[in-house]
């Protein structure tokens, strides 16, 4: 009798302290999104341009769409026969030194940041190097407005490598107040040189830019409000003096 009871006991506590597991509510919802895969010009509402540091060559920057992909990600295609399209920049300086080359978006002729949703995890894209002693980072603007320089490593080697950078939990990206900024911007790549490198000849390109981010982890219930209409303020003092 005393095992029997011994036994309900055991089974009643296992089940008060299972059940609540089973009615949580999972607030991560962690996806991986394309900014650019570079493929279709045109399809985004920003394009890509190049801006670079004084003593650069006549005729340069370069910047277009070639041909390419990385062979990681041609395995994985599922039509053999699609065409793919890579990112590229070309720059040739005057001299050696301090030089640098920023790669970023563009819209209505203007910069444009492209906002990155949700709590960002990781940045992801591929790079070719050409075996120069050039090094790149990464440029990001929080929610409250510092871009932040993200070592992105050197460009000391041949063909396509895979970049994976993990965003700090430091970096803030969400903000109290309703009209603030709601999420990290991605705002470009700045390459620089080795002061000692050669630089009159040089080519960089770029394919498949992503993001991880955990895209519920800012969303809460009444989300939707947060810019909800509330018409012209003359008509909303028309309102309080009719009353």
């Amino acid at each position: 009798m005393k095992k029997g009871v011994v036994v309900f006991a055991s089974l009643a506590l296992l089940l008060a302290c299972s059940g609540p597991a089973f009615a949580q509510f999972s607030t991560k919802a962690v996806e991986t999104r394309v900014i650019d895969s570079f493929d279709n010009a045109g399809e985004h509402e920003w394009t890509w341009n190049v801006v670079t540091s004084n003593g650069i060559a006549e005729g340069y920057p370069k910047i277009d769409y070639f041909d390419g992909q990385p062979n990681t990600l041609r395995v994985m295609n599922e039509n053999p026969d699609e065409q793919h399209k890579v990112l590229g920049v070309k720059v040739s300086y005057k001299r050696k030194g301090e030089n640098w080359f920023e790669v970023y978006p563009m819209k209505d002729g203007e910069a444009y940041e492209i906002p990155l949703v949700g709590q960002v995890t990781m940045l992801d894209f591929w790079m070719w190097g050409a075996n120069y002693k050039y090094f790149i980072d990464v440029l990001i603007r929080d929610t409250a407005g510092r871009v932040y320089s993200m070592p992105a490593g050197s460009l000391f080697f041949n063909g396509w490598k895979n970049v994976i950078i993990d965003i700090p939990t430091s970096i803030t990206q969400s903000t109290r107040m309703r009209s603030g900024p709601t999420c990290l911007k991605f705002v470009g790549f700045r390459v620089h040189t080795d002061p000692n490198e050669w630089v009159d000849d040089f080519s960089i390109f770029f394919d498949q830019l992503k993001f991880t981010t955990n895209i519920m982890k800012n969303i809460y219930d009444g989300y939707d409000l947060r810019d909800a209409d509330f018409g012209e303020s003359e008509g909303s003092a028309g309102s309080s003096e009719g009353k």
